[in-house]
């Protein structure tokens, strides 16, 4: 008897360290997840150059953009249409003066005070975005 209970606990002591090895290292399902490592912070004067339109990219400054950094922009009410019309001034990088801010269609290069004008057409899964330019190259053109 006295075996059979030394085996039991050490049975029990096995499953409740793989329960804690796995739970360190994985998520339980519908938990959150544990973080095990801290990914270092990337130098922002260091940015690498994102493809222009690829996603997680800043349109005005083509800088890649890390999970949770956004694109500051405006988004106006639709009239009825399926796309919005949309304002985009730039990310965290083009903003604080680190990149420089740069029209994709007309290639000028941006003050403060200007902004890209674009499309935005929503769809259930993602939105998307078509840039038509910049203040002056769009008003130029009208």
């Amino acid at each position: 008897m006295g075996a059979f209970i030394q085996v039991l606990s050490l049975t029990m002591a096995g499953i409740i360290l793989l329960w804690f090895g796995f739970t360190l290292f994985f998520a339980i399902p519908g938990g959150a997840p544990m973080p095990v490592f801290r990914r270092k912070r990337r130098n922002p004067k260091a940015r690498s150059e994102g493809i222009p339109g690829a996603p997680r990219t800043c349109p005005v400054c083509s800088a890649r953009l890390e999970r949770g950094e956004r694109v500051k922009s405006s988004a106006f009410p639709s009239m009825g249409g399926a796309d919005r019309m949309m304002h985009i001034s730039g990310c965290v990088y083009c903003l604080e003066g680190d990149r420089r801010r740069v029209c994709p269609v007309c290639g000028a290069v941006l003050r403060e005070e200007e902004f890209l004008i674009a499309r935005l057409f929503e769809k259930p899964v993602r939105s998307h975005v078509h840039v038509l330019g910049c203040t002056r190259c769009k008003m130029r053109r009208n």
